[in-house]
């Protein structure tokens, strides 16, 4: 198996809906991007699929290892194999993708966030960051596109927290910020039993207005002239708040299962995008 066909492989294998935001990019855009994104689901999977933190944190050692190495001309993964060659192309720097190992070490030794501040702190290094590498890959002309790219990656993030409340409960995790569970008077123990209450959905409720006004921002902060350049990215926009939308339509089921769109409607959505511009 290539590097290629390695990074491709991850990639269609998650499922995600950044996958289907690929699609539509010229051959060595969708072959940068490909390969990014594996990095960033390999040092994820470390994390999530690792059950022993030692374990974990040494391989997310060596990744960072891996990430110095590749940058001085000497990958040994299929996934900086497959990333290196783009480098110079798109300007990928080494301290983002070390941000992203960083943002993932975080996980190893924080289950709690005190108050908003903190959690941003993650989601700068684990959605934000990507969100501006991507940006990059996908064609960006104008440095104030980078604030846009930021946002909306953090947009991104607390999606994903938001559809992911039972799933990480299940790790011992709560991204909530504790100020908000006391705000809301839900107990962390509720959440770690999943269990449903009005005060919860009050909560989320609140967690979706704030993912919402996000996307507002993001979106307010894209150049005009960059917009076709950043359609792959709109995609996804489109395709993560119609999610958000899901679960709220759902009544925030996420303590109990996992919502999630249909492989179709998601392309169906990437389509809409590229071909008439529009959410």
């Amino acid at each position: 198996m290539t590097p290629q066909d390695y990074v491709q492989q991850k990639a269609s294998a998650s499922g995600s809906s950044f996958y289907y935001a690929f699609l539509f990019l010229p051959p060595q855009r969708r072959a940068a991007i490909t390969a990014f994104y594996a990095f960033c689901r390999e040092v994820d999977d470390v994390v999530d699929e690792v059950s022993d933190p030692g374990v974990a944190a040494s391989k997310l050692a060596w990744w960072h290892n891996e990430v110095r190495q590749a940058f001085a001309g000497k990958p040994n993964h299929p996934v900086t194999q497959a990333l290196m060659p783009w480098v110079t192309e798109f300007n990928l720097e080494e301290a983002a993708l070390q941000s992203v190992i960083d943002g993932c070490e975080m996980d190893l030794t924080q289950t709690r966030y005190l108050d908003y501040p903190n959690l941003t702190r993650y989601c700068h290094l684990v959605a934000g960051v990507v969100g501006e590498v991507s940006a990059k890959i996908f064609g960006q002309t104008d440095a104030t596109t980078t604030a846009y790219a930021h946002k909306l990656g953090q947009a991104f993030q607390l999606t994903n927290i938001i559809r992911d409340v039972g799933e990480d409960a299940l790790r011992g995790r709560i991204y909530l910020p504790v100020t908000e569970l006391q705000q809301f008077d839900v107990k962390a123990h509720e959440i770690l039993n999943r269990l449903d209450s009005e005060r919860f959905q009050a909560l989320m409720q609140f967690q979706a207005a704030r993912a919402h006004a996000l996307y507002d921002e993001a979106l307010a902060l894209l150049p005009t002239h960059d917009w076709k350049h950043q359609k792959p990215g709109l995609m996804m926009a489109s395709i993560y708040r119609t999610l958000l939308r899901e679960i709220e339509a759902q009544k925030f089921p996420v303590l109990k299962q996992r919502v999630a769109l249909t492989p179709l409607r998601k392309l169906w959505l990437a389509w809409k995008m590229q071909a008439l511009g529009r959410f």
